[in-house]
């Protein structure tokens, strides 16, 4: 394996919000029947073997590079030279409606797309199964998937068994707080909306990011959460909004707020609080007592790829541990494969042998026990749930 190095840039989305306007919001709210395709119809004629290539679009700075060269992907380079499978790299996702409003109009008129691996948020990866999008992965020939994949993240509601998505990476949405300034430590959810803390608390605008969390703090099960659940939840972010206890909400700016100090404690993503930690170790993040959400995004294979088996064996590919604990190293986000955890523990740089014993990268059993993977919002409940959730952040 080749040296272990620590990214420094941290990577999540601006907004992930509530739904692109007009007919793809209907689209990917309702799922309207004419968008669906049967299982027949997804797979083309694979060109694997005679063209060895893929196309694999990714969101920015979501993979390693070499330190000296950053147009060098260490992990991708090593599959190449293994394979002799080039990799067309491109980091084109941004936001997962936009992706989503990007790509759809070929698929839902059963044209190939001309990606072969795309990665995209378990809530927006669920509309792609539920809409038969995707094509199903085969496992035989995934031997890593099968034997190193986080057991707590092999069964999403959304796609059984994980057919038709391999997690990426990983990651909990929990609570971050400056400690030093607040004078205290937070372990609830609850504790957010303490007095001292009116004005300097910011939530995530976004819908798919912000409502898990927050049914926690209301003592909800997530993993079966119903709409009562998220009404109660509504109604106390109202009176919490009226009162001027939340300073705003917020899409990946959260950040700077809470590097600034203008905020105490806010929603925040364990990899950027990594990140965060290397500059200010005042900031601390906490998985509350009422449990936190463990998301992840997918690697999936659209329909009609052109390269499904190539896409397949670069899935497997960073299932191998090595590689796994490669990129883990770089993006500092939940490794999806726990077996990388004793592959950085070895490492000769002191650093990168300490990720080993991070549980934002390597969870614990005690945290794991207070992480929940939440049900997705179905497409009957997507369009009430989302008018009433902007109504509440002021979309």
């Amino acid at each position: 394996m080749s040296d272990l190095g620590r990214g420094r840039v941290s990577r999540r989305t601006l907004l992930r919000g509530l739904g692109t306007a007009g007919a793809l919001g209907a689209l990917a709210g309702c799922g309207v029947p004419a968008a669906y395709v049967e299982p027949g119809d997804r797979a083309a004629e694979d060109r694997s073997e005679r063209d060895h290539s893929l196309h694999f679009a990714n969101w920015p700075l979501y993979i390693d590079t070499d330190d000296e060269n950053a147009s060098r992907r260490p992990t991708l380079d090593a599959f190449t030279e293994r394979t002799g499978i080039s990799v067309r790299y491109t980091e084109e996702i941004n936001d997962n409606d936009e992706f989503f409003g990007k790509i759809s109009p070929s698929l839902m008129n059963h044209q190939e797309t001309g990606r072969d691996l795309v990665v995209i948020s378990d809530w927006m990866a669920a509309r792609f199964v539920r809409l038969g999008w995707v094509q199903e992965m085969d496992r035989a020939k995934q031997p890593n998937v099968a034997k190193y994949l986080d057991p707590q993240l092999r069964t999403p509601a959304f796609d059984a068994g994980r057919r038709h998505s391999v997690p990426w990476q990983s990651g909990i949405t929990g609570i971050a707080y400056n400690r030093r300034k607040l004078g205290h430590d937070i372990r609830s959810t609850t504790q957010l909306w303490a007095d001292d803390l009116r004005g300097k608390v910011t939530l995530f605008s976004g819908l798919d990011e912000s409502f898990a969390l927050l049914m926690q703090g209301e003592g909800a099960d997530v993993t079966r959460w119903t709409a009562d659940d998220f009404h109660a939840m509504c109604e106390q972010m109202e009176k919490l909004v009226a009162r001027g206890h939340i300073r705003r909400f917020t899409g990946n700016d959260y950040i700077k707020d809470l590097a600034s100090g203008d905020v105490l404690a806010c929603q925040a993503y364990s990899g950027d609080v990594i990140q965060l930690r290397a500059d200010n170790p005042d900031i601390e993040f906490v998985v509350p007592e009422e449990g936190a959400e463990l998301w992840a995004e997918s690697l999936m294979i659209p329909n009609l790829a052109r390269h499904k088996r190539n896409a397949e064996k670069l899935v497997d590919h960073y299932y191998e541990p090595e590689v796994a604990a490669e990129l883990a190293a770089w993006v500092n986000y939940v490794c999806p494969v726990p077996a990388a955890r004793d592959i950085l523990a070895s490492a000769k740089d002191e650093e990168t042998a300490a990720l080993a014993e991070d549980p934002l990268i390597f969870p614990d059993d005690a945290m794991r026990r207070r992480l929940a993977i939440a049900r997705d919002i179905t497409a009957q409940e997507r369009a009430g749930f989302a008018k009433k959730w902007n109504a509440i952040v002021g979309l």
